[in-house]
């Protein structure tokens, strides 16, 4: 019996110690690491694309194959229809976008990177002409001024250049076999969705007891709820916003209204954060294009329509899906946003929903068992 213990005590030691050798050579090696995960993620993201787009596609999908499968004839071929009008239909709100939207949104963007140079030297002459006992020391932005008059905007504009840079940072021919994979892929997802779904319970029932898996069934589904009640609220709610902010900055007469009123709904998709840096941008802009006082008055009337956003229509379209204090919400932007970047900083808060809701089952099932036991007691 001495002789089995003393084994097992040198086996467990032996394990920790290396363990602890695993975990060091780990750290030690985790610039090599990140590297290494960085390039496997950017191998797989057109696959992680594809996933997104299909599961954001899935609920309008079912709907369609429903509406399919009462007609007779249609129900053997009702899931293939029902995906090729998902995508007519996408297609189509693309062509419409290209057609209306964007005309009008790159027409604003050509116009402010033409004055861009203009507003350049304007805010140098108005920064260098500060009285002495103004708010903004000239001390404190003599260097940023320094640094700014070494940057040629118009070079930096130049029409060759913007196309190398996009050709570095984009590369299109990349770009595009990447969305042609993310299509298909999402195609053959919810084609096949069923047979996946039905494949990852087998595994799941094969690696894991019952009980167990009941367990990873129901937060599978709750998870599920969270992510996509929270994904199409937002891009919904960025939707109205976009729509609202144009509206209002195009009776105010500011100009680049849609194209400001575009940004602020696409910023709002980033929780608590975006519409505050949405709405600095939009008074920097208007600074420039319509004096300080519009500015002021456009700071007025977007905070006051956010805060609209913020405790009417948000609330309303996304229910109560996620039941997180605005604590949590500040902590899983900005780790998420550290880690991850801006899909971190628009993912972190479903994903903190969900750790949340795990830990809320943990506390709630021991406090149970502790009562139980003190009655027993």
């Amino acid at each position: 019996m001495k002789s089995i213990k003393s084994g097992s005590k040198w086996i467990y030691w032996f394990t920790l110690i290396v363990a602890i050798v695993i975990i060091y050579k780990v750290l030690d090696n985790f610039t090599g690491i990140g590297i290494w995960v960085g390039n496997l993620i950017k191998v797989l993201s057109p696959f992680l694309m594809a996933i997104l787009l299909a599961y954001l596609l899935y609920i309008p999908c079912r709907k369609i194959e429903k509406a399919y499968r009462r007609n007779k004839r249609l129900a053997k071929k009702a899931r293939g229809l029902a995906v090729a009008t998902t995508y007519l239909l996408v297609i189509l709100a693309v062509v419409i976008l290209v057609n209306t939207i964007f005309p009008m949104l790159s027409e604003s963007i050509i116009d402010l990177a033409g004055q861009l140079p203009g507003y350049y030297d304007s805010a140098i002459d108005y920064i260098n002409n500060l009285p002495q006992d103004s708010v903004i020391s000239k001390d404190l932005v003599n260097n940023v001024i320094e640094k700014l008059k070494q940057i040629d905007i118009t070079k930096l504009l130049d029409s060759e250049n913007i196309a190398m840079y996009l050709e570095k940072v984009v590369g299109i021919a990349s770009g595009i076999f990447s969305a042609f994979v993310t299509i298909v892929v999402s195609v053959y997802i919810l084609l096949e969705r069923t047979n996946i779904l039905n494949y990852i319970k087998k595994l799941n029932n094969s690696l894991f007891s019952k009980k167990t898996c009941i367990t990873i069934d129901r937060y599978f589904i709750k998870g599920n709820d969270i992510f996509f009640r929270y994904i199409s609220s937002q891009v919904l709610d960025a939707i109205i916003v976009g729509i609202m902010m144009s509206i209002a900055l195009s009776i105010m007469g500011v100009r680049y209204a849609i194209l400001l009123g575009f940004l602020i709904g696409l910023f709002n998709l980033i929780p608590y954060f975006g519409a505050i840096i949405a709405v600095v941008i939009a008074a920097i802009i208007t600074i420039f294009t319509g004096g300080i006082s519009q500015a002021i008055w456009v700071v007025i009337v977007l905070t006051i329509l956010s805060q609209i956003d913020a405790n009417i229509i948000n609330p309303k379209i996304t229910g109560d899906a996620l039941e997180i204090s605005r604590i949590l919400i500040i902590f899983s932007v900005t780790v998420g946003g550290a880690y991850f970047g801006v899909i971190g900083m628009f993912l972190g808060v479903p994903v903190v929903s969900v750790i949340k809701m795990i830990l809320d089952d943990y506390i709630e099932r021991h406090t149970d068992k502790e009562i139980d036991e003190l009655k027993e007691a």
